[in-house]
Formats: structure tokens, C-alpha cells, sequence
């Protein structure tokens, strides 16, 4: 279904904005903050460009390499809670 609305000036330019910054078109931005909210997609678009800049330098872990990393300290906490209950 499409429907024709009159938005604001103030909404129009935010929402055109927000398309900028996340490479989506108006339209699509649009559906995502009727969905969300104007704040909640804010956010998500600020900490997708951060999560993008991050791993432009390589500041970020391999997946395989935090679940080994996690299951290790589970291991320990294991081992620990098991000498503690001797």
C-alpha cells in the first residue's frame, strides 16, 4: 500500500539526513523510524559508523578468537569453583 503524507520541513530534513549517513534512501529511513523511532535509529546508525571505523583499523577481534578467549575464562571459573567446593 502506498499512502502520500506531508511531513514537516524539520522531519524531512532529519530523515534526510539520517539516509545520508547510513547510504539508505529517504523512503527506506523513513519505514525504519516509523518502525523504531528517530533516537533508535540515530543510535544504530552512530554505532554502525563506529563499528565500521573500528575494524577500517583493525581494532577488532576475530569472532573464533573471543569465543576461545570466552570459553577459556568459563573453563577457569569451572576449575576454580570446583577447588573452592573441595
Amino acid at each position: 500500500m502506498t499512502t502520500e503524507i506531508q511531513l514537516p520541513k524539520v522531519v524531512q530534513t532529519r530523515i534526510t539526513r539520517l539516509a545520508l549517513a547510513a547510504g539508505r534512501s529517504p523512503a527506506a529511513t523513513l519505514r525504519f523510524v516509523l518502525r523504531d523511532g528517530f533516537d533508535a535509529v540515530e543510535l544504530s546508525i552512530q554505532e554502525n559508523a563506529q563499528a565500521d571505523a573500528e575494524f577500517a583499523t583493525g581494532a577488532t577481534l576475530a569472532h573464533t578468537d573471543v569465543m576461545r578467549d570466552a570459553m577459556q575464562v568459563v573453563q577457569q571459573t569451572n576449575n576454580q569453583a570446583r577447588a573452592a567446593a573441595a
